[in-house]
């Protein structure tokens, strides 16, 4: 885990520069051998997505790697299925809506490993209280197995849109 947790580090520090200098998500020219594993990478990240805005996210932990690490907005949440437990679920069980909008993602295929950075707006409502307005980030590091592409580390951040 510590060697994967390094290459994931050293990708995302790659993909920042990128992101910095050109203020887009990094797209790097992909061999046409990669096409099937990219759409396979935005497949896995298009159904957690679904989930969220269905705050139904049944099913989800097989989008992620028994040993994956979830860290989120500062804080390390543990893996997927202690996130689910602890923060996730009772989280969507206390939204009326959450959805998406303005979203892009970028993949970058390295071996068996892969590298996405999505960027997105986003608008919960709660069953009680504010509606909150938010800029998000999420970069992460998807790993080949023999059941497919699946979600090793995630990290994701948010803030106040500019000027809210």
């Amino acid at each position: 885990m510590l060697i994967t947790t390094i290459i994931a580090a050293a990708l995302a520090t790659q993909a920042a520069a990128e992101q910095h200098t050109t203020h887009a998500p990094p797209v790097g020219a992909q061999p046409a051998s990669n096409n099937a594993d990219e759409n396979a990478v935005r497949a896995v990240l298009a159904r957690y997505k679904s989930a969220i805005e269905r705050l139904d996210a049944t099913g989800t932990e097989g989008l992620f790697t028994e040993d994956s690490a979830v860290f989120e907005t500062g804080g390390v949440e543990g893996t997927y299925k202690e996130y689910l437990a602890h923060h996730l679920a009772p989280e969507l069980a206390a939204f009326r809506a959450f959805a998406f909008s303005d979203y892009k993602v970028a993949v970058r295929i390295e071996g068996d490993l892969a590298l996405a950075t999505e960027t997105y707006n986003y608008r919960i409502d709660p069953k009680v209280g504010e509606v909150a307005m938010r800029k998000g980030v999420a970069t992460s590091v998807l790993t080949r197995t023999e059941d497919g592409w699946k979600i090793l580390v995630m990290h994701g951040s948010a803030r106040n849109p500019k000027g809210a």
